[in-house]
């Protein structure tokens, strides 16, 4: 973030500029959320685009971000013994076949491999849309007995699938960074448990350290992961009425391992097929975080995993330069030394001001502002990003008054965004209502659902909405919601719908 002329006087923090190139957030969140959005990776620091439509570039800040999650999430995953392992991008076509149905469903969005150099391939290449295909086929070297089970594998990697129509950064991309995890076992019940397991490290992810409240259960068999016994999912609702996958965690069965013959001795040394599950989530989350709790000012980070959780701003003239300066850093350094992520912007180039937008739009969670009257005090003043609210604390203060703060404002952005979800939640009988609740995208629709796929596919023809979830928890059955939505036929469940990314 420059601007294009700079004069500076004397030294000082008290820059003045001209011609200064605009630098807020200039599209209105509410008027054009996809403009206001792609504002907001641009002038955070996110991503960069390539003239390859559906490619991005992960800025060190972006990329930043992505760490904290995948550092979080990968450490949990070990501590349920998983294991991290890498995979090649490239997959020959017969490898997919293997699992036709599976591939079927991935088909329209590869990317193939079929010259080296000059010269046409033996056989294409698929540059990886998922990996159960390329892995799976691998298995069978790797398990021969039950005492080889559980096998549990995890990578962190990229995903290529040709999404050229529609592109949005980190929610619909034809390259992403993700996670998916693998695993092999002896029993149905093993792999059921394993998958609630995933759904349930993926659930404290999302709405304790992201801060997005999440609706939990079944997808519809005709929103399933192909090849899955069942999906599992997690739904949060964005600020403009859409809903967002988070993550899946899905109940393979035996429908791969048949295939594959992943086979395994049991404990009366019989041969029989062995139960999978994989399950996943992506940059996606980088996206939810900025469409639920991002503002007009820019990125609200949750301070668990804000690159920057605290900036520090020396406020100072020429005369007393050097001392605050001094200040700022020996009170870096004590933050730092209670674990936090601290830097101090000492650039002589811009002015207060300038500072404050930028670290703003970057969504910084603390500001603490430190100048000549601060020192003499022994006070430093506190600027919270998510509600703009200032506090001078007494510096001995310090440690106490700083985690009780980022407590409440993790606590807080869930609040909101819970509030959001409520708020864009309804529950409708009567499918007049539904259509005119949809035409205005009002996210999502609660009701009475027969089961049959025709009632669903109609209605994702008529309003543009599918099922998001089929709750765990069915008990609005019991109450109004006894008819299909749909076509008035007995509900065999609860359903919500929502237009989604």
């Amino acid at each position: 973030m420059k601007d294009k002329t700079i004069a500076t006087t004397n030294k000082t923090n008290t820059t003045t500029t001209t011609n200064k190139k605009e630098t807020g957030i200039t599209v209105n969140k509410n008027d054009d959320f996809s403009g206001w959005f792609s504002q907001v990776v641009e002038k955070a620091g996110l991503a960069d685009h390539i003239s390859a439509k559906g490619f991005i570039i992960l800025k060190p800040y972006g990329y930043a971000i992505w760490e904290s999650i995948r550092d979080i999430l990968d450490k949990k995953l070990k501590e349920t013994g998983h294991s991290n392992g890498f995979l090649p991008c490239l997959i020959p076509e017969s490898i997919l076949n293997k699992e036709e149905d599976h591939f079927k469903g991935f088909n329209p969005e590869v990317f193939w491999v079929t010259h080296s150099g000059n010269s046409e391939l033996n056989e294409k290449l698929a540059l990886r849309p998922t990996s159960e295909a390329l892995l799976y086929s691998i298995f069978p070297k790797w398990i021969s007995s039950y005492r080889d089970l559980p096998l549990r594998v995890n990578f962190w990697n990229t995903a290529l699938r040709a999404e050229i129509k529609s592109t949005k950064p980190f929610i619909r991309n034809s390259e992403f960074l993700w996670q998916e995890g693998h695993t092999v076992h002896a029993s149905k019940d093993e792999a059921e448990d394993q998958v609630l397991m995933i759904l349930d490290i993926y659930k404290n992810l999302i709405e304790n350290i992201l801060s997005i409240p999440t609706i939990t259960g079944y997808k519809s068999n005709k929103e399933k992961f192909v090849g899955a016994d069942y999906t599992t999912t997690l739904e949060g609702m964005m600020h403009d009425g859409k809903a967002l996958q988070l993550g899946t965690s899905h109940n393979l069965g035996r429908n791969f391992s048949k295939p594959f013959e992943i086979k395994f001795l049991n404990r009366e040394n019989n041969e029989e097929f062995a139960w999978q599950t994989s399950w996943g989530i992506s940059w996606r989350l980088i996206g939810a975080i900025i469409m639920v709790h991002a503002d007009q000012q820019g990125l609200i980070l949750p301070p668990i995993i804000a690159p920057i959780q605290i900036i520090i701003i020396p406020i100072y003239k020429n005369n007393n330069e050097k001392i605050v300066k001094e200040n700022a850093n020996s009170l870096k350094n004590k933050l730092s030394q209670l674990g936090y992520r601290v830097f101090v912007d000492e650039r002589n180039e811009y002015t207060a001001g300038w500072k404050y937008n930028e670290w703003e739009i970057k969504g910084v969670p603390i500001r603490i502002n430190i100048g000549q009257r601060d020192i003499e005090n022994n006070t430093i003043e506190i600027v919270r990003r998510d509600t703009k609210q200032k506090q001078v604390i007494p510096l001995i203060q310090l440690k106490e008054n700083i985690e009780k703060i980022f407590g409440t404002i993790q606590n807080d952005l869930f609040v909101n965004a819970e509030k959001l979800l409520k708020e864009k939640t309804k529950k409708v009988s009567d499918y007049k209502e539904f259509k005119k609740t949809m035409n205005n995208a009002e996210g999502f629709i609660i009701c009475g659902w027969c089961g049959d796929e025709k009632c669903e596919v109609n209605i994702k023809e008529e309003t543009g909405a599918d099922i998001r979830v089929l709750p765990f928890v069915q008990k609005e059955l019991n109450e109004n919601l006894k008819n299909c939505i749909y076509c008035n036929n007995k509900a065999e469940k609860i359903a919500i719908f929502a237009r989604a990314y």
